[in-house]
C-alpha cells in the first residue's frame, strides 16, 4: 500500500493519475493547503519542502519520495510501467519529464498566479509568463505531430506529466488555438478512464481521507 498526500492541483494529479494507470491501490491523505497542512512539522518529515504530493510506499519500510516528477520515476520503476523499455527509450521519456518540471510546469504556475490570484494587475509579468507558456506549448505540438506520444508510440509518465498542466490551459488564459496535435493528444489523454478516476483524487471539495482501490469506479 502506498500513501499520497495530494490536493486538487497539476502536481498533484500527476500522482493520483500515475497510480490510477498503473492500478496500484493507495490510501489518499488529502492535505489541506488554506490550512498550510502542508507546512506542519509531521509533513514535512516526509516533503522537506512543504510542497504537494509526496507518497510514501509501505511496502519498502516507509520509504518516502517528495516532488512530483521524483515520485513518477519512483513508481515507473517499481513497476516497470509507463516509461520505456530500454536505456535509450527511458532517457527519451525522462527528457520530457525534465522539460516539464524544468519548463512548463513552473512557468505555467506563474501564469496561474499572475493571471488569476496576484492581488494586483501587473501585465507585463502576467504576459511574459503567458507568453512562454504558450511557447512551451508550441514545443509540444511540434514534437506531437509526428508521434502519438511524446516519448514515440508509447503513452509515459512524460504524457502524465504534461497532461496535468495542459488541461489547464484556460486556467492560465493561455489558448490552445492553432495547436491541432496538442489539441488532439489532450483529447486521447483526457478519455482515458485510469485519467478520468485520478483527476478525483482527491475531488476540488475533499475533506475526508479515504482508501482507493486500484481501478475504483467513479462515484
Amino acid at each position: 500500500m502506498i500513501t499520497l498526500y495530494s490536493a486538487a492541483t497539476p502536481n498533484g494529479y500527476k500522482a493520483s493519475i500515475t497510480l490510477e494507470e498503473m492500478g496500484l491501490d493507495y490510501r489518499l491523505k488529502h492535505m489541506d493547503l488554506g490550512a498550510l497542512e502542508q507546512k506542519q512539522s509531521w509533513y514535512l518529515d516526509i516533503c522537506p519542502n512543504g510542497r504537494i504530493p509526496a507518497i510514501v510506499d509501505h511496502e519498502m519500510d516507509d520509504f518516502a519520495v517528495f516532488e512530483s516528477g521524483a515520485i513518477l520515476q519512483y513508481l515507473a520503476e517499481k513497476t516497470g510501467q509507463l516509461t520505456g523499455g530500454d536505456m535509450k527509450s527511458r532517457s527519451v521519456v525522462n527528457q520530457w519529464l525534465m522539460f516539464q518540471m524544468g519548463g512548463l510546469g513552473p512557468m505555467q504556475g506563474q501564469a496561474h498566479v499572475f493571471h488569476r490570484y496576484f492581488p494586483e494587475r501587473i501585465q507585463s509579468v502576467t504576459e511574459r509568463y503567458q507568453r512562454e507558456t504558450r511557447r512551451l506549448y508550441e514545443v509540444l505540438d511540434i514534437r506531437l505531430q509526428h508521434r502519438a506520444f511524446l516519448a514515440g508510440d508509447t503513452y509515459s509518465i512524460a504524457d502524465i506529466a504534461h497532461f496535468a498542466w495542459v488541461r489547464s490551459y484556460d486556467w492560465a488564459g493561455v489558448p490552445l488555438d492553432g495547436l491541432e496535435a496538442l489539441q488532439s493528444w489532450h483529447d486521447l489523454i483526457a478519455a482515458r478512464p485510469a485519467v478520468k478516476r485520478g483527476l478525483l483524487q482527491p475531488p476540488r471539495s475533499a475533506d475526508a481521507d479515504k482508501t482507493v482501490k486500484a481501478g475504483q469506479k467513479m462515484i
